[in-house]
């Protein structure tokens, strides 16, 4: 992947963190949720901040990305228990 598609990987799911974050905080949803979404949202925010080829903040992305999706799908799961729960 070239920096450019990396950079903007990393910008959207950045943001998309982010938003289930404030939407998990809004909503009541369970601590657990509410940490897992917080972590990478932190790292992100730092790692969009600094070089990332050949460095060790690079070398934690690829793991990285992986939590962020996978904690963005558990806040889409719940969402949907929730709203049919509704």
């Amino acid at each position: 992947m070239t920096n450019i598609d990396m950079s903007t990987e990393l910008r959207h799911l950045l943001r998309a963190v982010k938003t289930a974050l404030e939407l998990a905080i809004v909503t009541g949803a369970p601590a657990e949720l509410v940490n897992r979404l917080a972590g990478p949202a932190g790292l992100l925010e730092a790692l969009s901040q600094l070089p990332l080829e050949g460095t060790a903040s690079g070398a934690m992305l690829p793991e990285l990305l992986i939590e962020a999706r996978s904690a963005v799908d558990r806040w889409e799961a719940w969402l949907k228990v929730r709203g049919a729960a509704a």
